[in-house]
């Protein structure tokens, strides 16, 4: 759990983060993005994402312009490669994934816009998207694109080192199980995309994301 005197965190900006991510960007009450950031080969999150779905838990991808192995370029201009036809190819993924889940009717039109847009930055994106899920979720959560206040007051703490996709976090939180489409299948996963906590229970799921940070 985070110190009690902790009113922001910074992850960076997140392709549709993790359900522990929004738990515990919620738990701060604001969330920091730093555009600044060149640190893309770390943290594969800024592009990535986790869904489960009918043949098991996948990862999408958003192409990006140039090797990620040697991303110099600052985050605010990394741009979005249109390469292999991406944006279908994840939309017939979520749909395949939460077609039939409880809350993809209220929000399909919307993310449709989002994921077939004509974004040409990384960020732009990954704002869209957060956006979307913030509003949908009725989260009361405050997102500032500000790096002047990163690290520039004591109640700031950067998670950035703590998030990985190739390995588990090491976020100050705990798993909550809820109800995940294709649990049946293979059994909870706890750190897929918050698209999939957002779809399965709309804004009830600020409930599943309290009780993380409050164990």
């Amino acid at each position: 759990m985070l110190e009690t005197s902790v009113t922001a965190v910074v992850m960076g900006s997140m392709c549709a983060a993790s359900v522990r991510c929004y738990a515990v960007a919620l738990q701060a009450g604001t969330l920091l993005v730093d555009l600044d950031e060149r640190r893309l080969p770390l943290r594969h999150s800024h592009h990535r994402y986790r869904i489960d779905g009918p043949n098991g838990m996948q990862t999408l991808t958003v192409p990006l312009v140039g090797s990620t192995n040697n991303m110099a370029t600052p985050l605010r201009d990394v741009l979005i490669s249109e390469h292999g036809d991406w944006r279908r190819l994840h939309w017939g993924a979520l749909y395949s994934a939460y077609g039939r889940s409880p809350y993809f009717d209220y929000v399909a039109d919307d993310l449709a816009r989002v994921i077939h847009g004509s974004q040409r930055y990384l960020h732009e994106f990954n704002r869209e998207l957060h956006e979307l899920i913030v509003d949908f979720m009725d989260l009361p959560l405050e997102t500032r694109y500000d790096t002047a206040s990163i690290g520039a007051d004591d109640d700031v703490t950067d998670l950035r080192q703590r998030i990985a996709m190739k390995r588990p976090d090491a976020l100050p939180i705990t798993n909550v199980p809820y109800y995940q489409m294709w649990a049946t299948t293979g059994g909870f996963k706890p750190d897929l995309s918050i698209l999939d906590l957002m779809m399965t229970q709309g804004r009830e799921a600020i409930f599943t994301l309290l009780a993380m940070t409050s164990q």
